[in-house]
């Protein structure tokens, strides 16, 4: 580990329903015409929110829920648990498997986080998506295929971060979770255009980096 060192999350749980039971389809309020359901877990929740979105992008399916667990991973219901649950609904098994494997692609390969210090005990992710899926675009109210900016940090570094990326580049905010987030981090979304969100993302990790380097300073 070191700075700047990437820090894959990892599926835990993944499975398929074929064709979802009337009661639960209810209570999931699927649409006439999703019949099929895809469920994972993994050990990030950004990352996974991410990776969803890019499964709407590759297959017909839709994010119909997405919900981070309280306090982390370290602190799961169980060993298959992680950080979040996700689930993808489509019109049949192909559909979702599809819409699955595209998900599983971008978690393990894509969506990475970063290192801000030796140890790795502080970690962010500056993470910049060309064009949003149907699942972020829905989330921060944009029209879908534009640029975003997905900012997370821990908490005093995230809004440090988030003030030098405000000024950098031409951006606006479009979602904000203050801290701390269910898993005790703080994060944004801005969008600008493509270049924009670059720019933004590289000021907020250039803060990121700073503060961890000299957290006592003012």
């Amino acid at each position: 580990m070191g700075i700047l060192s990437p820090i894959p999350a990892h599926p835990l749980a993944v499975r398929l329903i074929s064709k979802v039971a009337p009661d639960l389809a209810r209570q999931l309020k699927l649409r006439p015409g999703q019949h099929s359901l895809g469920i994972l877990t993994a050990d990030n929740d950004d990352a996974t929110y991410v990776s969803i979105d890019y499964a709407t992008k590759m297959a017909d399916v839709e994010v119909i829920y997405a919900h981070s667990f309280y306090a982390g991973a370290k602190h799961a219901s169980g060993l298959l648990s992680g950080e979040i649950i996700a689930m993808l609904a489509g019109p049949d098994p192909a559909e979702v498997r599809a819409g699955l494997d595209a998900a599983l692609s971008y978690l393990e390969n894509e969506a990475l986080w970063y290192s801000a210090n030796e140890d790795g005990s502080i970690a962010f992710f500056p993470h910049v998506i060309a064009q949003t899926g149907a699942y972020l675009s829905s989330v921060c109210g944009i029209e879908r295929g534009a640029p975003l900016a997905y900012l997370i940090a821990p908490p005093l570094e995230g809004v440090m971060a988030l003030d030098a990326a405000l000024k950098a580049a031409d951006v606006r905010m479009v979602n904000y979770t203050a801290p701390p987030s269910e898993t005790n981090y703080m994060g944004v979304m801005l969008t600008g255009d493509q270049s924009a969100c670059k720019a933004a993302a590289l000021a907020f990790q250039d803060m990121v980096l700073e503060v961890a380097e000299r957290p006592i300073s003012f």
